[in-house]
């Protein structure tokens, strides 16, 4: 097996900039043959409901339904699920179900308000959606960990129902996937995917009920319907590969960094893994490291071609300038692989989740630390956050005028309102002087 020599940047070099940009270029031009074949899907499940999210369920799927009943999974095969889980899953999936909801518990926004001098009262009411919808890939893929960490934040901000929608191809559930469902508390459970099953979460079909936001992650199909729905309903986000950085100041063991790099890298061939490091020497062991471990993995060719086409090694001058490279690149996951993790994460302005030492591997945030792995992607870390609580509260502005409040604001908005000359704007607040 050819040996992975990994690219190295100079952060002080003349074209480092350059170089670094087009090694975080991710090319997310939409295919717009399947923006047209999506836009189709959603137009016929708006047009015939049911009927159409049956054929298309059937003809990508390999089910045979014949009603809109069929599609929906009984709490009592959530439960049934549950109760046949290995002791073992079942114990690791409630005990990072409770991390999450207790972690969770802690973002919930507050109502709030104050009275001014003059009985004027102004606040904030928050409400958590009446309806969200989870998508979950199904198949042969398992993703019970994306199932608690976006169905428990709705929960816990009180979201009326929770629908998930999750492909059964051939008819094949996960039992895993199921189980936690049941311990996230899904209130229902559809048997329905790709943009078929977003075009429904939208729109609703005789079945499927429609709802205010959607989340969860999907194949290129999902993540284009979740584009055009948008507007009709909220989304999380648009999420692009994974990503991982990590800064070592040269000090942690070499195979640890190694394998935290592998550990987004075998995601896809597109995922992003990168180092940095003051330590030129330390690069060099974490190579030797990789090209060491790479063939024990099971996902070996995906880890090289992430690794070859999109990682990179960063030689930096130090931890401050490590600091700065890390909040050019916005990336979904950082570690901090150094001493003194709580000064450097003081000037860390841009990253979805920070994962604070050398004990913290970036893979216990995915599964069971406590905060959301759903995370900004592609640099949008700069003005983004992770999934929470939040995301399922929305918040309106409360306005009680006092009679005193009315008079003195009501001169201000007539200046304001004829000044824009939108006369009625103003009489209505001139009507209450």
């Amino acid at each position: 097996m050819t040996a992975i020599k990994m690219l190295r940047l100079d952060g002080n070099a003349a074209d480092f900039e350059k170089r670094l940009q087009a090694r975080l270029a991710w090319d997310a031009s939409e295919d717009l043959e399947i923006h047209k074949r999506v836009l189709d899907i959603i137009g016929d499940v708006r047009n015939r409901g049911d009927r159409a999210l049956i054929d298309y369920t059937n003809r990508f799927d390999r089910t045979a339904f014949k009603s809109g009943a069929e599609l929906e999974l009984s709490s009592g095969e959530l439960k049934l699920a549950w109760d046949t889980l290995p002791s073992a899953q079942a114990i690791a999936l409630q005990t990072a179900a409770d991390r999450v909801s207790a972690y969770a518990e802690h973002q919930k926004l507050q109502s709030w308000q104050f009275t001014e001098l003059d009985g004027t009262l102004l606040g904030q009411k928050v409400t958590p959606l009446d309806r969200a919808g989870l998508y979950v890939p199904g198949g042969k893929a398992a993703y019970p960990s994306s199932v608690l960490m976006n169905a428990i934040p709705a929960k816990v901000a009180g979201v009326g129902e929770l629908v998930m929608v999750v492909p059964t191809p051939g008819g094949e559930t996960n039992p895993l996937v199921l189980a936690a469902a049941y311990v996230a508390r899904v209130d229902r459970v559809f048997t329905i995917g790709g943009a078929q099953a977003v075009a429904a979460l939208a729109y609703g079909t005789e079945t499927v009920p429609a709802v205010d936001k959607i989340v969860g992650p999907g194949n290129i199909y999902v993540a284009t319907a979740k584009k055009l729905v948008f507007g009709q309903v909220g989304i999380d986000m648009i999420a692009g590969p994974s990503e991982i950085l990590i800064i070592c100041d040269g000090q942690t063991n070499p195979d640890w960094i190694a394998m935290d790099l592998f550990s987004q890298a075998e995601h896809d061939e597109n995922a992003q893994a990168i180092l940095i490091s003051q330590d030129a020497v330390f690069l060099d062991k974490v190579e030797a490291s990789i090209n060491q471990l790479l063939p024990t993995m099971e996902r070996a060719d995906i880890i090289r071609a992430s690794l070859t086409g999109r990682g990179a090694f960063i030689k930096v001058a130090d931890l401050a300038q490590a600091a700065e490279v890390a909040n050019r690149i916005a990336p979904e996951h950082l570690e901090l692989s150094v001493e003194n993790p709580e000064a450097l994460a003081d000037n860390i302005r841009n990253a979805g989740a920070i994962f604070m030492g050398r004990y913290t591997a970036e893979a216990l945030g995915d599964y069971c630390a406590g905060p959301n792995h759903v995370l900004p992607t592609s640099s949008t870390a700069r003005y983004s956050s992770p999934l929470g609580v939040y995301d399922f509260q929305k918040r309106s502005s409360l306005i009680n005028c006092s009679a005193a409040g009315a008079h003195n604001l009501g001169k201000i908005a007539s200046v304001l309102a004829r000044g824009e000359s939108l006369t009625a704007h103003a009489r209505s607040a001139e009507f209450r002087v």
